[in-house]
């Protein structure tokens, strides 16, 4: 998706690792990290699968697959954000909402454009709908801060958090939770700045 393959390669490795870590969030201790563990582990994967660089090989209709799956889980994140289902967590289902409707719409130009190109040569084409690009990279940027402000540890582990040992386990942490959705959404700036 990126102009570079090296760039291209970075990102598929860091959505990818912070997709393996939501698999292992699946599997916390805290209901709060399982709850959206899963969606944030598709996340990771998919957009792992959609930096790949266009110089590998790319099944046809790879795009519409993307566009199919991620528009599945923004009509699933849809459903779960709907008012008094969830609380606060509320926002993160809408946070997904987001992500994932930005993933259907690159999606949905690659397969206009094509199908076997990536985003450098989007640039070039003009393809896509500037001011939609732009207010997702508005959006995409505003996460990015908020959620690096909130990188640092508030205080002490939830009740529940701790491994056998007495230490925290590596599924119950929340700023490891909160690093990979940076790094997701860092992932969506540099592809949404490719576009």
């Amino acid at each position: 998706m990126l102009t570079s393959a090296p760039a291209a390669w970075l990102l598929v490795a860091l959505c990818a690792v912070a997709g393996a870590y939501c698999v292992l969030r699946t599997r916390s201790a805290l209901e709060e990290q399982r709850r959206s563990a899963g969606a944030d582990a598709t996340m990771g994967f998919g957009m792992a699968a959609m930096a790949v660089p266009a110089a590998a090989a790319r099944p046809p209709g790879s795009w519409q697959v993307c566009a199919a799956v991620f528009g599945a889980m923004a009509l699933h994140a849809a459903w779960s954000a709907r008012p008094g289902r969830h609380g606060w967590h509320g926002r993160h289902h809408l946070h997904h909402l987001v992500g994932a409707s930005a993933m259907v719409y690159m999606a949905a130009v690659m397969a206009g454009g094509g199908g076997h190109g990536h985003m450098g040569h989007m640039a070039q084409g003009g393809m896509g709908i500037p001011e939609l690009t732009g207010l997702l990279l508005v959006y995409f940027t505003a996460h990015v801060l908020w959620a690096g402000a909130r990188l640092a540890p508030s205080g002490p582990p939830a009740p529940g958090a701790r491994d056998g040992k007495g230490g925290l386990g590596w599924a119950d942490r929340p700023e490891l939770a909160r690093a990979c959705q940076l790094a997701m959404s860092i992932g969506m700036l540099a592809m949404l700045l490719a576009m």
